[in-house]
């Protein structure tokens, strides 16, 4: 039987591999979780599948949206072949950058919080990324304070991403995830449920969404308190805030519990067999509180939230097993 193989033996072919991993970003599926609504008539709750992305999450899009502008503007690349990117994430982004520079071919650095979950540690190790671990109980601040630290130190040396504070990452929603969202609700969608963490989800979505139709509600979520178990959520009272956030933009913001973001994980897996992250666990579980609202105001709605990763990176986590 004969078979193709893809040879990448040379930079340029390596680049058109890449090439092939950038287009696999985006358009991705999305799902109707008509069981967790059943007992709400009336009611269309939707997730956004981002577990799609070849990366495995949302953080795909910005990811690709910051490397592929730098590598325009000769940031990054072949034109500077000496430069590694360097950004802090509590992980996912640190996945898709780590994807993005082995597909690519350019070098990569990340500050992590120790307290990552190990999936997201050996995934950035098998994708042969630098990884620079800072302490957990700080979080992604201090994985923040890390970047600068090593970036004032070495300009020369680092592309600094900056995912907090660069427009590419809300620009990607807003050219993508957004006119998807749109497309596949058939401007039907009445309700944009998600979660804060550099805020460029939320943000992105909400600009476009909003100019498509100015009466759909976004509402943000953050986690309840700075000491959580959702990982990669910021609190915005006590974080360093992202300067792409915009606090105006949201209709609304609601404060998430970790234990009841856990319980719907697992609902998630045994009712609908989606198997998802701790973060769309708490999109979920907000999307139904905004469900349950509008059907005792005897409204009908089309809400979307986003699915923003697989469980594969959290199946470490004690809650799956505990009752």
């Amino acid at each position: 039987m004969n078979s193709t193989a893809v040879d990448v033996s040379t930079p340029e072919k390596a680049k058109t591999l890449g090439k092939t991993v950038i287009d696999r970003i985006g358009n991705t599926p999305m799902l109707r979780l008509d069981r967790i609504v059943a007992h709400l008539p009336g009611i269309t709750l939707l997730g956004k599948a981002e577990f799609a992305n070849p990366g495995g999450s949302v953080k795909d899009r910005p990811a690709s949206s910051i490397v592929q502008a730098a590598m325009a503007a000769g940031d990054l690349g072949d034109a500077r072949p000496e430069r590694a990117l360097l950004d802090a994430t509590s992980g996912n982004t640190g996945i898709a950058y780590a994807m993005l520079g082995a597909a690519l071919q350019f070098p990569v650095t990340l500050c992590v919080p120790s307290s990552a979950s190990p999936e997201r540690k050996r995934l950035l190790e098998a994708y042969g990324a630098e990884v620079i671990f800072t302490p957990g109980g700080d979080g992604s601040d201090g994985a923040i304070r890390k970047v600068r630290e090593l970036y004032e130190a070495h300009p020369e040396k680092y592309f600094y991403a900056d995912q907090y504070g660069n427009d590419n990452n809300w620009k990607a929603h807003y050219r993508t995830t957004a006119n998807e969202i749109w497309a596949q609700t058939e401007g039907t969608i009445t309700h944009f449920i998600a979660a804060m963490g550099t805020s460029g989800t939320f943000m992105g979505n909400t600009r476009r969404l909003k100019e498509l139709n100015p009466a759909i509600q976004c509402i943000s979520m953050q986690p309840d308190s700075p000491f959580t178990g959702l990982e990669g959520l910021k609190h915005m009272p006590t974080a360093i805030v992202p300067p792409i956030y915009d606090p105006t933009l949201a209709d609304r913001n609601i404060w998430a519990e970790t234990e009841p973001a856990y319980a719907m994980c697992k609902r998630l897996a045994r009712e609908l067999g989606v198997m998802v992250g701790v973060s769309a666990g708490a999109n979920v579980n907000t999307a139904l509180q905004i469900a349950e609202e509008e059907y005792n105001a005897g409204r009908e709605a089309v809400i979307v939230t986003v699915l923003c990763d697989g469980a594969d990176k959290y199946l470490s986590e004690r809650f799956w097993t505990e009752d």
